[in-house]
């Protein structure tokens, strides 16, 4: 699948709205679950893409994307990656915080086109990398990840690698609604959020989601 394609299927599947507990930015979002993933199966099975975790604002990049508005000096005038990027939205933020650059990494084509599209509707400046950087230094101050634990395997591997960054002198801040796998250990609970969820997503109405910080 083309990027053009990838454009143009997120703009046909997604209508701009904004998530509830950041009403100051604008995404292309699902208005429906169901019928997003039955769009996209053809696809996944073809390319071998994840599912469309894109079109949603979970409760994790939320609870980011809320605190570094209300707290831009975390950010401000630094090198913000937002991991596993999703939407964008945590990047979003960091560039309304007044980061000195910004970059999303995804593994998804479909999110690399949602990314960019979010960025236009919210006039900020991000870079995107389509690829798997788990394990690369790079040259970020802060690195953003939200919902990241919610299977063994994967909260295993990227928490090796984050608490790798954050000895390094990189600040690493996550966002978690009480997924079973987030490190038990490197990070302090900075902030608390309650975020209103679907039942299509998530087994209740309501997430509590912290914000941990490395550097607290």
């Amino acid at each position: 699948m083309s990027e053009s394609d990838a454009i143009i299927f997120v703009r046909r599947e997604t209508l701009v709205a904004s998530p509830p507990l950041v009403p100051e930015i604008r995404l292309h979002l699902a208005s429906e679950v169901v019928p997003l993933w039955q769009a996209t199966e053809a696809d996944l099975a073809r390319h071998g893409l994840p599912p469309p975790y894109w079109a949603f604002a979970w409760p994790g990049g939320q609870a980011l994307a809320r605190h570094l508005l209300d707290h831009p000096d975390i950010v401000r005038g630094l090198r913000v990656l937002d991991f596993a990027a999703g939407s964008g939205l945590g990047a979003i933020a960091a560039a309304k915080a007044g980061a000195a650059s910004v970059a999303a990494a995804e593994i998804d084509r479909f999110a690399i086109a949602a990314i960019g599209l979010n960025a236009a509707l919210n006039d900020a400046a991000i870079a995107t990398i389509e690829q798997d950087i788990v394990g690369e230094a790079g040259p970020w101050d802060v690195i953003l990840a939200g919902d990241v634990c919610y299977e063994r395997p994967m909260a295993e591997r990227v928490g090796q690698w984050l608490a790798a960054m954050a000895a390094s002198g990189r600040r690493v801040l996550m966002g978690d609604p009480g997924r079973n796998y987030l490190p038990q250990s490197g990070l302090t609970e900075i902030a608390r959020y309650q975020i209103p969820t679907s039942l299509d997503l998530e087994d209740r109405n309501n997430r509590e989601t912290i914000v941990c910080d490395s550097a607290a």
